[in-house]
């Protein structure tokens, strides 16, 4: 996770970022074709499905939204797709 700079990171997602740098990626074994068809069936199975949405928006908020995401180390679609997720699951609290 490293590629990227994320300042706001909830405590789990800290966490997550955390094992995973510890991670010796060095005494990861290589998984064999059997092991391979078992993970890539897996996750065909449980990946999201994700549909496509379009939304009219101001020039300038969008500048502004491209500005935050930049700062932040994301595609702004992806900025978006987070902020809409922490709204609708209550994770996004108005600073204070």
């Amino acid at each position: 996770m490293d590629k990227y700079i994320t300042k706001y990171l909830n405590s789990e997602e800290k966490d997550l970022d955390e094992a995973i740098n510890r991670i010796d990626t060095k005494k990861i074994k290589k998984l064999t074709s059997k092991e391979q068809k078992q993970f890539k069936d897996a996750a065909k199975r449980f990946i999201k499905k994700q549909t496509t949405m379009n939304i009219k928006i101001d020039t300038f908020e969008l500048n502004k939204i491209k500005d935050q995401a930049k700062k932040e180390g994301l595609k702004h679609s992806t900025l978006v797709k987070n902020v809409v997720r922490k709204y609708i699951t209550g994770e996004l609290v108005e600073k204070t």
